[in-house]
């Protein structure tokens, strides 16, 4: 996330404070939720895949760009009217960019180990690939964590001086502002994101054309025994995804492009985005058995609570009447 300009205002801020909070607190309680029962179950010694361990730490990652995306706007608001601290807001901005970039790896992470896990070819390097991904999933979890924070480092480490070039008797919106000249951010950012769509198309179109010429070999095989719903589920889930990471990614891009010609971020694209993740972790309940049923059991102990309060009040104003 670039760092404030000149050319914003407060108010511009604080307009897009109360839509950052709904999406803000939707993405916290979905988010959470997933979280709750991915960690729950291993707590629990359940069974607890490696599919639960990337989308638990996807969980993480994208609740922690809503903080980070949330703290930036409330810390822009008061830094206007108290210029203290010219580190404070750029920090920010790299938590948030370390965030992001995690969010893209796991995401292609997640679409790579579906597709080695359900595509049903036994090619030797396919079968390599196999047992050295998906056995050691927490391996490359930390790797996406690692490489992100690599990568965000390198253009935060170059904009550093500039950035405190101001000194803490100089404190102005101007000095605040890291320069939108700076190639190296593009660089950064498009190294950062292209491997992971680049990854994630490849392991999303492979895994969709193999679900696809699978489930048409059992169309034409007439075995009515068969229940495609499955595998149609999960071709809907991976075309959801590739369209959600696709935005995801090229919204980000174009914040990025638009920062650099006109020395201006646009705030209220990075809030857009921020609701596409809660969009897609809330399909991802959907399709998901074990998170659907959770959230329906949830559900019903909310009502039978609600019901029940309510059933108990009514014998306590029947009694009252009756005296």
């Amino acid at each position: 996330m670039a760092d404030f300009t000149e050319g914003h205002t407060d108010i511009q801020y604080l307009r897009l404070l109360v839509p950052a909070l709904i999406a803000f607190i939707a993405g916290l309680v979905i988010h959470s939720f997933i979280i709750g029962v991915n960690v729950t179950d291993w707590w629990k010694g359940r069974s607890v895949t490696p599919v639960d361990h990337i989308v638990t730490s996807l969980g993480i990652s994208r609740m922690g760009a809503q903080c980070a995306n949330i703290l930036y706007i409330l810390m822009y608001t008061l830094l206007l009217s108290s210029l203290g601290s010219p580190i404070t807001l750029p920090i920010i901005g790299f938590i948030y960019d370390i965030l992001t970039f995690t969010n893209f790896w796991l995401t292609s992470l997640l679409s790579v180990v579906l597709c080695l896990k359900i595509s049903n070819l036994h090619t030797r390097l396919f079968l390599y690939l196999r047992g050295i991904i998906v056995h050691r999933t927490v391996y490359f979890i930390g790797a996406t964590v690692i490489l992100s924070t690599f990568n965000c480092s390198i253009s935060f480490s170059m904009a550093f001086p500039d950035i405190i070039k101001g000194g803490p008797y100089n404190t102005t919106i101007q000095n605040l502002s890291m320069s939108c000249r700076y190639m190296h951010y593009v660089y950064s950012y498009t190294i950062g994101a292209f491997f992971p769509l680049l990854f994630y198309c490849i392991s999303a179109i492979f895994l969709f054309t193999s679900l696809y010429h699978h489930t048409t070999k059992m169309k034409i095989s007439s075995n009515l025994a068969i229940n495609l719903e499955t595998y149609y589920s999960v071709m809907k889930f991976v075309s959801f995804t590739f369209i959600y990471n696709t935005i995801y990614i090229m919204g980000h891009f174009t914040c990025i492009i638009y920062y650099y010609f006109s020395c201006v971020i646009l705030p209220w694209l990075y809030t857009i985005l921020e609701i596409l993740p809660v969009l897609h972790s809330s399909y991802q309940i959907y399709r998901t058995a074990k998170l659907r049923s959770q959230i329906s059991k949830g559900l019903q102990c909310v009502m039978d609570f609600l019901f029940q309060r309510k059933d108990t009040e009514t014998r306590e104003n029947i009694e009252i009447v009756a005296l």
